[in-house]
Order: C-alpha cells, then sequence, then structure tokens
C-alpha cells in the first residue's frame, strides 16, 4: 500500500485588538480650564485665547462670518451718532466685540486737556497692563505703544475663569466651524484630484486579449486630472453575459454624509451666534419651512441686538461720562412703522 501524503492547510492566525477604553469627548473639557493670561515682557497681559486665531476663523466658516457680520450692521445700523463718537467707528467696534469679545476705544485730549472725539483701537494688537489701569498697542511683542492712562474704554464680553479680558460667546461652536471648512475642503480636493476610487470595473470576459486590456486601463488612467469623468468604450464582439462589470463605491454614501456633515455643522454655528436661518440667507431644504421672516426678525431683535445695544452702550457711556452712545430700536420699514392711509 503506497502511502498518500495528505496536505492540510494551516488556517491564517485570528488577530484581534481593541481600540481601548471608550472616552467621552467631555472628558477633555480641561483643556479650557487652561486658558490664562500670561505676562508679556513681564508688564502686559496676553489674551487667553489666540486672537490671530480668532481672526483667521472668521474666514473658515461661511455662515459664523455671516452671523457676526449681520449682526455687527445691524447694531451700526440703529446708532446714533454723536459729535463725540462716529458710525464707522462704532461698526469698528462692534464688529470687532463680536470676534473677539473685546473692542477699545480712545479718547485723545488736546493740549488744553479737552476731551476729543473717541478713536478706535485695533483690539487683536492692544494689551492690558499687569495693573489693569493701563493699556498698550502691541503689533510685536517688543513693540508697545502705551496710551495715556484713563485713556482707553474697554468693552468686554464677560469670562467666567478670568477677568482681565473678555473671550467670544461662540468658542463652543469652533469645532464645528473648523468641520464645516474641512468637509469643503474634501470636497474641493476630490473634485480636482479626479482619481478616486468611484468605481471597480470587474473585467471576466475571456475575449479580450492583454492589449486591449492595457488599452482599458490606459484609457481609465487619462481621464483622471482636468477633463475627467469622460465616457469609455468598450466592444467586445461574442463576449460573455456579465463578462464586465461595473461596480460602484459607495458615492451617494459619501454625498449624503458630506451634506449631512454641512448641515449639522451649520446648525451649531447660528445656534450659537442665536441668528435665525432665514435672516442671513440659508435657503430651506426640500419640504421644509422656516415660518415668518417677520416674527423671526422680531424675536431677533428683541432677544440678541437689543442686548448688545444695553451692553455697548451703557459700558461706553460710564466710560465718558455723558450719554454718546445712543441706539434707535430696530424696527423693519415698512412693517413696524405706522403707514399713512389714502384718501378715499
Amino acid at each position: 500500500m503506497t502511502d498518500v501524503a495528505t496536505t492540510l492547510e494551516q488556517p491564517q492566525a485570528i488577530e484581534a485588538f481593541t481600540f481601548g477604553e471608550p472616552e467621552a469627548v467631555l472628558d477633555r473639557r480641561e483643556i479650557f480650564d487652561l486658558f490664562e493670561c500670561n505676562l508679556i515682557d513681564g508688564r502686559w497681559y496676553e489674551m487667553p485665547v489666540s486672537v490671530d486665531g480668532l481672526a483667521r476663523m472668521l474666514r473658515a466658516g461661511v455662515h459664523h462670518a455671516s452671523a457676526i457680520d449681520f449682526k455687527a450692521k445691524v447694531l451700526a445700523s440703529t446708532f446714533k451718532p454723536h459729535a463725540m463718537l462716529d458710525g464707522v467707528t462704532m461698526l469698528k467696534v462692534a464688529k470687532e466685540y463680536l470676534v473677539f469679545g473685546n473692542a477699545y476705544l480712545e479718547q485723545p485730549r488736546n493740549r488744553l486737556g479737552e476731551g476729543m472725539k473717541f478713536k478706535h483701537s485695533l483690539a487683536k494688537y492692544t494689551r492690558r497692563h499687569k495693573d489693569l489701569q493701563r493699556f498698550g498697542f502691541m503689533p510685536r511683542w517688543n513693540e508697545v505703544h502705551e496710551f495715556r492712562a484713563g485713556s482707553i474704554c474697554h468693552i468686554m464680553e464677560p469670562d467666567v475663569d478670568q477677568e482681565i479680558y473678555g473671550v467670544p460667546q461662540y468658542l463652543a461652536s469652533l469645532q464645528s466651524s473648523l468641520l464645516n471648512e474641512s468637509a469643503t475642503l474634501f470636497r474641493r480636493r476630490y473634485y480636482t484630484n479626479g482619481s478616486h476610487a468611484g468605481f471597480i470595473l470587474y473585467l471576466t470576459d475571456p475575449q479580450p486579449n492583454q492589449g486591449d486590456v492595457d488599452g482599458i486601463r490606459a484609457a481609465l488612467k487619462s481621464s483622471k486630472g482636468i477633463g475627467n469623468f469622460r465616457n469609455l468604450f468598450f466592444h467586445s464582439p461574442n463576449g460573455q453575459k456579465d463578462g464586465i462589470k461595473l461596480i460602484p463605491i459607495g458615492e451617494a454614501t459619501a454625498k449624503d454624509e458630506f451634506l449631512n456633515i454641512k448641515n449639522v455643522s451649520r446648525d451649531d454655528q447660528l445656534a450659537a451666534h442665536r441668528v435665525p436661518p432665514e435672516l442671513i440667507g440659508v435657503v430651506p431644504t426640500s419640504g421644509v419651512a422656516f415660518g415668518n421672516v417677520v416674527n423671526a426678525a422680531r424675536v431677533f431683535a428683541r432677544n440678541e441686538i437689543q442686548p448688545l445695544q444695553t451692553h455697548l452702550a451703557s459700558t461706553i457711556n460710564a466710560f465718558a461720562g455723558e450719554e454718546i452712545c445712543r441706539f434707535e430700536t430696530y424696527r423693519l420699514p415698512g412693517v413696524d412703522e405706522p403707514q399713512s392711509q389714502p384718501l378715499k
């Protein structure tokens, strides 16, 4: 009897691994507790949040920038100009207050010691002295112009961790703004690249020879980059049924995920700024209605614009010692104003 050698294929070893213990995002909230105002050159306090980062974030998200610009212009449009404070200066103050949580007005004095017209000082470069009484303009860490004592009006959004500077109230939505930007950049690169895995061309037809296969490969490669999405013609005489198949790779899912990310991150940004979407040009999706835009504008004016007007006016007027900052009530022309009745 001849022994027949039997070869048994050894199964591949099973590999198991874990992703670690589940951790909640809130467990990393301590990073916000690290916000502190460090001293520059032992004299001037630095901002607890990067002002350069906040300035760049203004251009990162469409809805983030639009909401800030919208509120700043509404505040400026309702401002009543004064001989000591004009509308252009108020627009700058309102926008920087909303972006940085800080805004600064300087009141120079003439040779007689009389107060002159208020001027705007860029919040990105204005710093507070360690005695909390003086202010300086610092375009670079080693260049400081110190303002005259008592000449700077500091308007700030109160912070719960420190009282040297204000911080913007939209910090909680920064991750949503960055996610929105990342989704847009990814989509741009996706289309610009043109070589994404859109489908698998599965060829089982025995008729094509190697030259035909190479020709198909070259045609697919030439469809990358500019001029992509070209049509491809394939002819196989006496070919078998299903000899060539086109298998898409989840393109619809990727498209839906992109839209979901954009919409959810947009809603987070608008919620942080408390701006109704219909007021900044957001187009409602199919089957969704925003409601009465007039009522939305009225609620927004009462709950958001009026508190901002009160805060700005009270801070500036308390510093000036007189009422130089006044705002009109936010009204919709032709709607909130009484209309004259035509004669019959």
